[in-house]
């Protein structure tokens, strides 16, 4: 089933917003879709290790994809390693990557645990399948249109961030080393590309003053309130329309198309 997003910038946003519920769970019980889940339930539960997840290829298709990671899909011996150091050890693999979703992947099947596998835990499945209902979602929306795929990212990984309990110069880091997250508040904040040649620190200094210049605070704990989380993305859309230019739903659309044709 395809998502309907029938507008571009601020207006699609608060359709696909208001929609979002309804429209993931059609999404969920599409027959591609319903089999990836039916599959991932009844096999999870024989898992116990993360050799044994990533050889099963629709199971990591349904795993990776569930943390955004479905281009990883061919870096199997990669997969197995993030999987199998688990997070315990200070150098765990998805410890020393920049992505924390890899470490947020890692920690939620919990090899490389002294601790059974997470696999075996009641309820396990219906976490992971709900992010992949939603991710897979996001996906097939950014197939019609990526900025509403990355302001939907953002809206749900947003407030995770924010209510996650860690320092705020983490948390801007963990947004300037996640793509998505960056693109969403590079935009949003009117800041340049080229931003990611200066120094780390330099950078979080930057975001920091632009998000106080443009959004009143530049603490992350703010996007814990829906209405800070919905303040970001009508500025993120917004500028990311005029940056595209005039669409079909833009006003005066036609008339500027046909005195373009005529210049």
């Amino acid at each position: 089933m395809t998502p309907i997003v029938p507008l571009g910038g601020y207006a699609g946003w608060r359709f696909l917003s208001a929609s979002l519920d309804a429209q993931v769970a059609r999404f969920a019980d599409s027959p591609v879709q319903a089999r990836d889940r039916a599959y991932f339930r009844e096999t999870i539960g024989s898992i116990t290790s993360a050799a044994d997840l990533v050889a099963d290829y629709r199971l990591r298709r349904v795993a990776l994809s569930a943390f955004g990671l479905q281009d990883d899909m061919a870096n199997r011996a990669f997969i197995e390693r993030v999987l199998a150091d688990g997070v315990v050890e200070d150098d765990a693999l998805a410890n020393k990557l920049a992505d924390t979703r890899y470490r947020e992947f890692a920690e939620a099947f919990g090899f490389g645990s002294p601790l059974p596998p997470r696999t075996q835990m009641p309820g396990f499945a219906d976490k992971i399948l709900a992010k992949f209902d939603r991710q897979a979602f996001e996906v097939a929306v950014g197939e019609q249109d990526d900025d509403m795929r990355l302001a939907l990212n953002a809206a749900r990984a947003l407030p995770e961030l924010a209510e996650s309990g860690v320092s705020d110069t983490t948390a801007w880091l963990t947004i300037l080393g996640t793509t998505p997250l960056r693109s969403v508040f590079e935009t949003a904040l009117g800041l340049p590309s080229g931003i990611a040649t200066l120094d780390l620190d330099r950078q979080v200094e930057d975001f920091r003053d632009a998000a106080s210049r443009v959004l009143g605070s530049a603490e992350i704990a703010q996007f814990s309130d829906p209405a800070r989380v919905e303040d970001l993305m009508r500025n993120f859309t917004l500028r990311a329309q005029l940056s595209n230019g005039p669409s079909m739903t833009t006003p005066g659309y036609a008339a500027m198309t046909l005195l373009a044709s005529l210049v």
